[in-house]
């Protein structure tokens, strides 16, 4: 009977032990944390291997704060990792299921991922949400999504919800730009374009989105002034100053 008891404790005490382990207590969780804002600084500075890098660090100490996972599924975006990242925000999603922001990326990720189907289901998950404050977002991807799919009218009417959330928002200026110039609606697409640059004279992707304009018309010396003006604007190692570059050695 001793024998019995004996053996129960030590159960016990294996169990209690486990789970203490796999706890942080409030100073590793400030350590985490702390991390994790390094991280994020990291993400914020486009450094992508650093963040990550410190983001698994705090992971380790805090491997169940959804938080965490949030910015580590963005790290591994960073990294062009879509899968990790879709399994980086499944997991802050199982630990904080109204975690919408990271629904929305989650969104993202399918959306990186070509699952588009999915991506829009996701993202009309996040638009349920009517204290979300960013629904331009969601609105603008799924917009994307339907341009992938070449499904131009739901684009276009994705695209112009979102910038009427937010007047000159981007990524919907961008992709009606992009719907434009891909179902030749080039007069349409000059004019969107020549009013959004007024308004931001240095969103590098817009002056991209007119280069392609100019080409699409045969205005090659207008295309090429177009390109340069790009490669002012975006930083020398992103993909857009690279395509530029590209551009300017075949067009001129």
């Amino acid at each position: 009977m001793k024998k019995k008891q004996f053996i129960l404790i030590c159960i016990c005490a294996v169990i209690t032990a486990s789970c203490t382990s796999t706890v942080p207590t409030r100073k590793q969780n400030k350590i985490a944390q702390a991390i994790k804002k390094e991280g994020d600084v990291f993400q914020a500075r486009g450094n992508y291997t650093a963040a990550l890098s410190k983001l698994l660090e705090a992971e380790k100490i805090a491997p169940d704060d959804p938080y965490i996972q949030n910015s580590l599924g963005l790290a591994y975006m960073g990294k062009e990792k879509n899968k990790m990242a879709i399994q980086a925000f499944n997991k802050a999603l199982a630990l904080k299921p109204d975690y919408t922001e990271a629904l929305n990326n989650l969104g993202a990720a399918y959306l990186r991922d070509e699952k588009w189907d999915i991506a829009v289901k996701t993202f009309n998950k996040v638009l349920e949400d009517l204290t979300y404050p960013t629904p331009h977002y969601p609105l603008a991807n799924i917009g994307w999504a339907q341009l992938a799919q070449n499904n131009y009218p739901a684009a276009q009417n994705y695209f112009l919800k979102a910038a009427r959330e937010v007047p000159g928002f981007i990524p919907a200026i961008h992709g009606l730009a992009q719907l434009y110039i891909r179902t030749d609606q080039t007069d349409r697409a000059m004019a969107l374009l020549d009013k959004n640059i007024k308004r931001s004279p240095d969103t590098a992707i817009f002056h991209a989105d007119l280069a392609q304009v100019y080409e699409a018309c045969g205005r090659t010396p207008q295309a090429i002034n177009a390109w340069q003006m790009v490669t002012q604007l975006s930083s020398e190692n992103s993909k857009l100053y690279y395509r530029a570059e590209q551009r300017l050695f075949e067009l001129q």
